[in-house]
């Protein structure tokens, strides 16, 4: 039988799920105002990174681990995720200015 909603159980599934949920649609909904292109991609970025914590955290369990198993997850998506970028980013460029032209 599922132990209660108050943070034991599926209960911490399911809010977790709530507040992903509600992430997502402000990210929906911020890009319909009238917002600065640089103060929106700010904000999309952090929602996106607190949805990978709260993820990473709970579905993941990594909030169970030692700061070092963590620590070692964590610098290790963000250098992929930095070597990726810089392989691809150069490429974008390029495509991109070819498309204006």
């Amino acid at each position: 039988m599922a132990k209660s909603l108050s943070g034991t159980g599926y209960g911490l599934y399911w809010k977790t799920w709530g507040y992903l949920l509600a992430l997502t649609l402000g990210m929906l909904v911020s890009e319909y105002l009238a917002l600065p292109r640089s103060f929106l991609l700010s904000l999309l970025l952090a929602a996106m990174l607190i949805k990978a914590a709260l993820i990473g955290a709970n579905f993941m369990h990594l909030r169970f681990e030692k700061l070092g198993l963590v620590l070692a997850i964590t610098v290790g998506i963000l250098a992929t995720g930095a070597v990726l970028f810089f392989l691809i980013a150069f490429d974008g460029v390029h495509v991109f200015r070819l498309a204006s032209q």
